[in-house]
């Protein structure tokens, strides 16, 4: 029998870049401890429909929502069909991001401004239209995924990846304050390097010499962080607010 503390039954939750990697296992859990979940996603269809399946297979229910999260009108018809369909949220988990490897003299006008846009602009404006839905709830989750890159520097990937993600953690700090106030709990994950199809762009070559400098001496999985995110998604995590967790295997100790 499933914890009732972890029971997200009547729930409902938005994942952001919910079709694949972080965001398609945070999908899958949420769904399968009940959550009704809405996966977001911008080019992928296809792996949005695949994670919908194979939620639907498992008993759980989600449904698909395209929106390309650097748009502010498109995160706005997102959150206006949640508002007109289910009147609800509950968890919102944004993990929709880019990532680029860059030299800092290499970085463009397009390559700053798409970058921001992306995991900062985006990131900003979903939680602005969730506490819209979620303040006169006065209850609410909001999980924003950041990086390791964004507390140690982009030593590896570009700095405007870096300062993007040092933007979220920001950014979660400065409205977890007001929002807890009615009674929204807004925290972060920032996850170093993880198995996902994004660390598969990555030079064969390079992801090993980075391994070799995480402590724990493996990459971290999408599971791993998700079960992160689900925490923070539950009651169990009613003492968290403008929380950051490391999930780095060691190499960022805070």
């Amino acid at each position: 029998m499933q914890s009732t503390i972890n029971n997200f039954e009547n729930k409902i939750a938005l994942i952001t870049g919910g079709s694949r990697g972080i965001g398609k296992q945070v999908s899958i859990k949420l769904a399968t401890l009940g959550a009704t979940t809405i996966i977001n996603y911008n080019t992928n269809k296809n792996e949005a429909l695949l994670t919908q399946t194979s939620i639907i297979e498992k008993g759980g229910k989600a449904e698909i929502f395209k929106a390309d999260m650097s748009n502010i009108k498109e995160i706005e018809s997102l959150y206006n069909y949640i508002q007109k369909t289910y009147k609800q949220l509950d968890i919102l988990v944004n993990s929709a991001g880019i990532c680029q490897i860059i030299d800092y003299s290499n970085i463009s006008e397009d390559d700053w401004d798409k970058m921001m846009e992306v995991n900062l602009k985006g990131t900003f404006f979903s939680c602005q239209k969730a506490l819209e839905i979620m303040t006169p709830q006065k209850s609410g989750k909001i999980i924003n995924v950041a990086s390791t890159a964004g507390q140690m520097g982009g030593f590896i990937v570009g700095v405007n990846y870096a300062v993007s993600k040092a933007g979220v953690i920001c950014l979660t700090k400065s409205l977890s304050k007001p929002a807890i106030k009615n009674g929204i709990h807004i925290n972060c994950v920032a996850p170093g390097l993880i198995d996902t199809d994004m660390v598969d762009a990555f030079p064969t070559q390079l992801v090993a010499n980075m391994k070799n400098n995480i402590p724990i001496n493996r990459l971290g999985t999408s599971s791993e962080v998700a079960d992160s995110i689900v925490f923070l998604a539950s009651e169990q995590s009613s003492y968290f607010v403008g929380a950051t967790l490391y999930i780095n295997g060691g190499t960022y100790l805070g």
